[in-house]
């Protein structure tokens, strides 16, 4: 499936194994989760733009994280066209992924009481995302 944008890259096992480390691998390529608390941005909140690490797509503003107690990052909303949605065979829950490289995030819940616009959990795996601050509009200009 294309991105919003009509990008997609595709890579052979091989070629994502050299731009990957053993854990992105496990978790962007086999859909694999890290441990819940562990991972470098479940209680991180700085101004800026979250991406794919596997191929740099932009996919959550700062803006839309929140602190669900959960174990992992959530935001209540990604950017659009920027993430697809597989229903779970549990019923359950929706396993996200890429747009652009098919990458497993994470999984989406929805109606679960949390006070967001969307009452949406976009459970997600640090090791799937890049952080990239947003600078200061002075700065941006330079």
């Amino acid at each position: 499936m294309a991105s919003a944008h009509g990008l997609v890259v595709k890579k052979t096992e091989e070629e994502w194994r050299a731009i990957l480390s053993p854990e992105q691998f496990r978790i962007l390529r086999q859909k694999g989760t890290e441990i819940p608390g562990t991972g470098e941005y479940d209680k991180f909140f700085e101004d800026g733009i979250f991406s794919c690490v596997g191929c740099k797509t932009p996919l959550y503003k700062s803006s839309t994280k929140f602190d669900s107690g959960c174990g992992w990052p959530a935001f209540f909303e990604g950017l659009p066209g920027a993430i697809n949605r597989t229903p779970d065979p549990d019923g359950i829950s929706t396993e996200i992924t890429c747009a652009v490289c098919d990458g497993h995030l994470g999984h989406v819940t929805k109606g679960e009481g949390y006070d967001t616009p969307t009452d949406e959990r976009h459970c997600v795996n640090s090791v799937s995302i890049i952080f990239n601050p947003q600078k200061p509009p002075e700065e941006a200009e330079d």
